[in-house]
């Protein structure tokens, strides 16, 4: 799939082929990209009939409907023909009154009329969804007019698809009926097949806002169940998309009862957002004594809604907490997370334990609560940790220890970012001499430009060092700047070194 950038930069090479004389339909040249490919090209045309002398392609349909004078994009609209639907549709945006309104009336009459194959019209007799179905179209043309509206003029387009799939009179959902023209306006409205179709097809578009846009519109007119909405939020990986099924899921359970099944459906979520509002649908369901099996939940903002449903329901989260971060048994890295978001100072004997525990989740959990409740754990303990096999353990170890940084034995941490150390203990090390900042981050950096992971940042250290300034305040002698320097000089640039 191209990138926004990309599709408009390939409507700007499809413009200006057209008008060198490119014979190729535009519709063709076009199928398959997103719509910014369709309003580069329209910019991309205009921007070039400004300028004086002929153009080989100027006589194109496709060319006149984007023309810079008015009159002639007017003049295009009003030939009875068959103009690309997406070059119309940037017309019902156009800053023209005449153009805008020449096009909205065109596009309804082009998406009526849009060509059905001989083959489908059996299927249309049946009433049986074809492929050039007006709803078809119709879904082809929500991300571009969403992109259109944004401009001043663009909203009547979203406003007219909105009452199409709402079951509303739309100027856009005129279609056959068996036995009645094509052209035939008395019942502008889709039915239940086509409007389910378009939900289908919008909800499971690979375009973010035009997946928004269906979620928005079928939360607004009841299209879906509790059950089927709370699905869609647990599928979806759209936050703001998922949210408003959320939502939708949440309100349906509230008007019509609670369903246990579009609760599952909820928790079962990967995303914190959805499973947080399934913990908060378990009181109205009855089930609020489940709580308790979410308050070790990965995610804090899921914990923080079970312990307000447990509280809700007479509960005691601190006690439950408690429970679980003295048996080693169930105790867990969450656990203690969830446990720090409850606890106070006076809660630290509790923690020290679990400095010890075999799960480096735990250990990483007990350090980092022990850190954000303002307890201390001694220099030596911590410096051991830097040495943990869990990587976890020894940043949380190295986050403890940068605010005395500068009382460690600067010798020792340089050992510990040598070759033989594993990555995560290099890291460490790493992070507490940058902390201590002088010569000995010098010396780090310099150490590490050569490392897989952290030589990046020791580059960019050394490359923006002030040299002169660390030999002028005596924090290194001249023979090991030197030398330092010349191990880095790799890396620094040419016009320095001859400054140094």
């Amino acid at each position: 799939m191209w990138s926004a950038a990309e599709n408009a930069s390939w409507g700007r090479g499809v413009a200006g082929g057209l008008l060198e004389g490119d014979a190729a339909p535009v519709a063709g040249r076009l199928l398959g990209n997103g719509p910014e490919a369709w309003i580069a090209f329209d910019e991309e045309v205009r921007r070039l009939t400004r300028s004086p002398g002929g153009l080989e392609g100027a006589d194109r349909l496709e060319v006149r409907l984007c023309h810079a004078d008015g009159r002639v994009r007017e003049a295009a609209l009003a030939a009875w023909r068959r103009p690309p639907i997406q070059l119309v549709l940037v017309r019902c945006a156009d800053r023209v009154p005449q153009v805008r309104e020449r096009a909205r009336r065109v596009l309804g009459r082009v998406v009526a009329q849009h060509p059905v194959r001989n083959r489908d019209r059996a299927r249309r007799a049946l009433n049986l969804p074809m492929a050039d179905d007006p709803a078809h179209v119709l879904t082809a043309l929500v991300p571009l007019a969403l992109r259109l509206g944004g401009r001043e003029h663009g909203g009547w387009a979203v406003e007219q698809l909105e009452a199409a799939l709402s079951g509303r009179y739309s100027l856009l959902a005129a279609w056959w009926r068996p036995g009645l023209a094509s052209t035939t306006w008395s019942w502008n409205s889709l039915t239940a097949r086509q409007r389910e179709g378009m939900f289908e097809r919008l909800a499971g578009s690979a375009d973010r806002p035009t997946r928004r846009f269906a979620a928005r519109v079928a939360s607004a007119c009841g299209q879906y169940g509790a059950r089927e909405l709370a699905r869609r939020a647990a599928t979806e990986h759209d936050p703001v998309t998922g949210r408003t099924w959320t939502d939708a899921a949440l309100a349906a359970m509230a008007a019509d009862g609670p369903d246990d099944g579009a609760v599952d459906a909820l928790l079962g979520s990967r995303f914190a957002p959805v499973r947080a509002a399934g913990v908060t649908a378990l009181r109205r369901a009855g089930r609020a004594a489940e709580a308790v099996d979410h308050l070790t939940d990965r995610a804090g903002q899921v914990r923080a809604c079970a312990r307000w449903l447990l509280g809700q329901d007479g509960g005691d989260p601190y006690a439950y907490y408690c429970e679980l971060v003295t048996d080693p048994e169930r105790v867990s890295g969450y656990a203690v997370k969830g446990f720090r978001e409850v606890a106070e100072q006076a809660d630290g004997p509790l923690l020290y334990p679990l400095l010890h525990d075999p799960d480096g989740a735990v250990r990483a959990a007990a350090l980092a609560a022990l850190r954000r409740l303002g307890l201390v754990v001694e220099d030596a303990v911590l410096l051991a940790l830097l040495e943990d096999p869990s990587a976890s353990v020894s940043r949380e170890a190295a986050l403890g220890l940068l605010r005395v940084a500068e009382r460690l034995d600067a010798a020792a941490l340089a050992d510990r970012t040598g070759p033989e150390w594993p990555p995560h203990t290099r890291r460490a090390a790493f992070r507490l001499l940058r902390g201590r900042g002088g010569s000995a981050e010098l010396r780090a950096s310099v150490a590490m430009m050569t490392d897989p992971e952290a030589g990046p940042y020791a580059r960019s250290v050394v490359i923006n060092w002030n040299w002169l300034s660390t030999l002028g305040e005596g924090e290194a002698h001249r023979a090991e700047l030197g030398a330092l320097l010349a191990r880095a000089a790799g890396v620094l640039d040419v016009r320095r070194l001859r400054l140094l």
